[in-house]
């Protein structure tokens, strides 16, 4: 077996050949993606500062505070930053030809593809949710727990999420012969 040694040209010629997605296409991911993550966000965060916060001696109900308008407060607060980063994150990766398919009838992106944006998007994305609840509650454990169960259950839903979307052709752009 010969390995193959990819030049510039079979480089540019594999990116030439490589659908695109369209801005429109990452802003309706975006979309789709903040829907399911508002929601698990604000349920971890509620059921983080409600049952978990307390054994670290954070009770927020007897600092009077509300822990529904907090938990709603961080993932709100998502909406907006996770829009604006997850468009950006998807347009960095559009630019990447690693893991796309190019085979007819085959999906567009490659299952390693997927781990790869899954993990990066994490990344980014739970440095984002600690940040912002550590802001609104003010505890930085707290903060903490809640980005780190957030990892958990966002990495399942992320992949799926990435899925889903390889079986819609929205906004796929055809490649330049």
């Amino acid at each position: 077996m010969t390995a193959q040694i990819r030049t510039d040209e079979t480089d540019n010629t594999a990116r030439a050949q490589t659908p695109r997605d369209s801005v429109k296409r990452s802003f309706a991911k975006a979309v789709s993606w903040r829907v399911v993550g508002t929601l698990d966000t604000f349920l971890l965060s509620f059921v983080i500062i409600t049952f978990l916060a307390p054994w670290f001696g954070f009770n927020l109900a007897e600092e009077g505070g509300n822990i529904v308008h907090t938990a709603g407060y961080i993932a709100i607060a998502e909406v907006i930053t996770k829009l604006v980063i997850y468009s950006g994150h998807e347009q960095i990766w559009t630019r990447v030809p690693w893991g796309k398919n190019t085979a007819y009838g085959q999906m567009p992106e490659t299952k390693a593809r997927s781990v790869a944006k899954t993990a990066t998007w994490r990344v980014l994305a739970s440095l984002d949710t600690m940040l912002l609840a550590w802001f609104f509650t003010g505890d930085l454990l707290t903060a903490f727990s809640i980005g780190s169960f957030e990892v958990i259950t966002k990495l399942f839903l992320y992949f799926f999420h990435e899925r889903i979307w390889q079986r819609i052709r929205f906004g796929i752009n055809d490649p330049v012969a």
